[in-house]
């Protein structure tokens, strides 16, 4: 305060003690499902040993590639279980070493494909990875996209 002495100068007040005990949860970024109530949604899963699609394995519509799965699911389905469904129908993804790696597949605003990784889960993993329960909402899923999976 430029002109007022220094002896009329307000103290500071000391800053309060931080709270104790571990932080606070942080809050989903999405709402979990009532599946019991909600139906599911379709999602269409394409599956490639080695590496993941390229964006030209999509883009003539109908003409996708043909390892593909369809799962009924919904948007708060973990990573996780998603392994486990492909585990059930793609052979090389059972293999205890094998590492499966996400990638959401959508159209841009020009209507050109896009293949944007999303996560990696290990086939035989503990639920301990951090991707692991990541849920397909909370990555940015929107109904209509595709899942690519890339067994490596």
């Amino acid at each position: 305060m430029a002109g007022v002495p220094e002896s009329q100068k307000r103290p500071s007040r000391p800053l309060p003690p931080p709270p104790r005990g571990p932080p606070p949860a942080p809050r989903p970024r999405f709402e979990p499902v009532d599946r019991e109530k909600t139906c599911p949604l379709l999602l269409r899963v394409f599956t490639k040993f080695g590496s993941h699609h390229t964006t030209e394995d999509f883009a003539v519509r109908g003409k996708e590639p043909k390892d593909e799965v369809q799962i009924y699911t919904w948007k708060d389905a973990t990573l996780r279980e998603l392994t486990d469904l492909v585990k059930e129908v793609a052979p090389a993804a059972r293999r205890r070493d094998a590492k499966l790696s996400f990638a959401f597949v959508y159209p841009d605003k020009y209507g050109r494909f896009v293949v944007k990784p999303v996560g990696m889960t290990f086939s035989y993993g503990n639920g301990r990875r951090q991707d692991d329960t990541k849920a397909l909402g909370e990555l940015g899923f929107q109904i209509g996209d595709y899942l690519d999976v890339a067994i490596l």
